[in-house]
């Protein structure tokens, strides 16, 4: 009799740590659509005119819900291959047609009206997390 409680104990504890939240979401959910945007900026543009560009294009992330998730960084590898590409933007999207409507979203046409003046380079690369 004994036995079959601490059996049936650690079941439920197995059970509870299965669906509890902070386990759960170590879980893959949907495969999710990386774009990666890096930039290079002219040499003319300020500091102040760089993190304009780098904000508005965080903007995006409350503004467009398309937008899955979105994080930035400023290079600071030790390894200078960077090519004079600074900014480095990743947006998660859940599918190709979401990437391409938010492509042709006001605000992310909004948003290439403020980076134009300040764009020396971009390169861009999307894939599917794996």
């Amino acid at each position: 009799m004994m036995k079959s409680k601490y059996k049936i104990l650690l079941f439920l504890f197995t059970f509870s740590l299965t669906f509890h939240p902070i386990f759960a979401q170590n879980k893959p959910n949907k495969k999710l659509l990386r774009h990666v945007v890096i930039f290079k900026f002219n040499d003319s543009s300020s500091a102040n005119d760089v993190q304009h560009v780098a904000e508005t294009f965080y903007s995006l992330k409350k503004s467009t819900p398309l937008i899955k998730d979105m994080e930035w960084g400023i290079n600071n590898s030790p390894e200078h291959y960077n090519q004079g590409f600074t900014h480095c933007f990743i947006l998660s999207f859940e599918s190709e047609k979401d990437l391409a409507d938010y492509q042709n979203d006001p605000n992310h046409k909004a948003f290439q009206d403020v980076l134009k003046p300040h764009m020396e380079k971009v390169f861009v690369i999307d894939y599917w997390v794996k």
